[in-house]
C-alpha cells in the first residue's frame, strides 16, 4: 500500500483532495489538526489515506497536484512522520474486536461456542427456524469432526454441514412398481393443504410420465368439502383415468374391487382440522372396511407452518397409523428448517415435494439435496 498525505483548510477539504488525486477507493488512514510553524490562529487539517501501491518506493509522500490545490495564503507548517505500519496493525486489531463483539451475542449455544468460521452458517440455522436441539448437535458433531485445516475454508464448511444435513433427512425413494404388482395409497391431511391436487399430481405422473403405461384409479371420500368431487373429476376427465365417489365406510371395498386392474389406486379423504378428532376417526372407519388389504397411508402437510404446528397435526393424525409425508405449499415460503426437523423427529420418510398449483409439474421426487439446496438459499429452488 501507497500512503499519501493531503492538506486543507478543513477536514472536508482535505478529504475532498484526497479523492480528487486517489478516487473513492482510497483508504482513509488518519485525520488530525496540525498547526502551522509560526504559531498563528490559521490552522491546517491532514488527512492520510491508503492507495494501491504503484512504487514500492514510496511511502510517505505530499503529491505535487495535492501542494499546488493548498491556498496560496497558507504558511509554512509543521509535520511529523508517523509509523504507518503500526497504525494499520493497530486499525486490524480494532476490526477483529469489532467482529468479536458483533458475533459473541450469537455463539453461545447452550454450554457450546459456535466459532465465527462457523458464523454464516449458524446464521442459515436461525433463518431456516431450525429446533434449536438439532441446530445443537449438528454444530457440535461438525466442531468435533470437520478438520482444523478445513475450517477457514468457506465451501469445506458448507460442503460439511450439507454432508451433515442430508444423513439427518429421511427420504422414501421412488421405485415404480413391476407390471403386476399394485399399490394403494391414502391420502390424509388438514383442510387445504392440497391433498386433491396433489393426488391428480401423482395419478398423471404414474399414468403418462414414467414410460410404463400403468393403470391409475383414483377414490375421492370427501363429500363434506364444497366442489372437491368437481375437482377431481375435472382431472380425472382430462387424464381419461377412472374415478370411484365413496360416501359411507361400506362402500370403500366395492370401489376398490371395482378398480382391481389398476396398479395404482389414490384414495383422497377429507381433510379436517387436526383437532376434529371425530373427522380423523371417520377415515379409520373406511380403513377398518378394507384392513386385508395394505394400503399406504401418506400425511399430507403444508410447509409454510412452524414446526410446533406440524408436531401437533402428526401428533393426531398419528392414530391412522401414517407411513411416510409429503410436503406442500414449498413455493409459499422461505424457511425450510422445520421440514427438516420435523421428519427427523418423526422418523417418517418425505416422499414428495410439492412446489406449485400446476398438474402435473409442480411436483418433486422427494431428494435430500432438493431440500438442502432450498434450506441454504433461503427459497425453493425448481428444477
Amino acid at each position: 500500500m501507497n500512503m499519501l498525505s493531503f492538506l486543507g483548510e478543513t477536514p472536508t477539504i482535505a478529504l475532498r483532495l484526497a479523492q480528487e488525486e486517489c478516487g473513492e477507493e482510497a483508504i482513509v488512514i488518519s485525520t488530525k489538526k496540525i498547526s502551522n510553524a509560526k504559531g498563528t490562529t490559521k490552522d491546517m487539517y491532514e488527512v492520510v489515506v491508503a492507495v494501491e501501491d504503484e512504487d514500492k518506493k514510496k511511502n510517505l509522500i505530499y503529491t505535487k497536484s495535492a501542494i499546488s490545490k493548498v491556498s496560496e495564503n497558507s504558511t509554512p507548517i509543521k509535520t511529523h512522520v508517523y509509523d504507518f505500519r503500526e497504525e494499520i496493525l493497530k486499525m486490524q486489531g480494532v476490526l477483529e474486536q469489532v467482529q468479536k463483539s458483533i458475533w459473541n451475542p450469537k455463539s453461545q449455544l447452550y454450554d457450546l461456542t459456535i466459532p465465527p468460521e462457523f458464523a454464516s452458517m449458524y446464521n442459515i440455522f436461525e433463518q431456516n427456524e431450525f429446533d434449536q436441539e438439532m441446530t445443537y448437535t449438528i454444530m457440535k458433531k461438525t466442531i468435533k469432526q470437520l478438520p482444523i485445516a478445513l475450517k477457514s475454508n468457506p465451501k469445506k464448511v458448507n460442503d460439511f454441514f450439507k454432508l451433515i444435513l442430508r444423513r439427518v433427512i429421511p427420504i422414501k425413494h421412488e421405485v415404480p412398481l413391476r407390471k403386476h404388482q399394485r399399490k394403494i395409497i391414502m391420502m390424509v391431511g388438514p383442510t387445504g393443504v392440497g391433498k386433491t391436487t396433489t393426488i391428480s399430481k401423482l395419478a398423471a405422473r404414474y399414468a403418462y410420465k414414467l414410460g410404463q403405461n400403468y393403470k391409475v384409479g383414483i377414490v375421492t371420500l370427501d363429500s363434506f368439502r364444497v366442489g372437491a368431487i368437481e375437482q377431481l373429476q375435472a382431472y380425472t376427465n382430462i387424464m381419461r383415468l377412472p374415478l370411484e365417489i365413496v360416501k359411507k365406510p361400506e362402500g370403500l371395498s366395492e370401489a376398490l374391487l371395482r378398480l382391481k386392474d389398476c396398479n395404482y389406486i389414490f384414495i383422497d379423504t377429507a381433510g379436517s382440522s387436526q383437532y376434529d378428532i371425530d373427522k380423523i376417526e371417520l377415515i379409520n372407519e373406511y380403513q377398518k372396511r378394507v384392513e386385508e388389504l395394505p394400503i399406504e397411508k401418506i400425511l399430507v402437510l403444508p410447509a409454510n407452518v412452524k414446526h410446533s404446528d406440524l408436531l401437533e397435526i402428526y401428533k393426531n393424525y398419528s392414530r391412522l397409523s401414517i407411513d411416510y409425508l409429503t410436503f406442500t405449499k414449498l413455493d409459499e415460503t422461505k424457511s425450510f428448517g422445520n421440514l427438516i426437523s420435523f421428519a427427523h423427529k418423526t422418523k417418517k420418510s418425505i416422499t414428495y415435494f410439492s412446489i406449485g398449483q400446476n398438474v402435473p409439474d409442480d411436483l418433486i421426487v422427494s431428494d435430500s439435496s432438493f431440500l438442502i439446496d432450498c434450506f441454504m438459499n433461503n427459497q425453493c429452488v425448481r428444477r
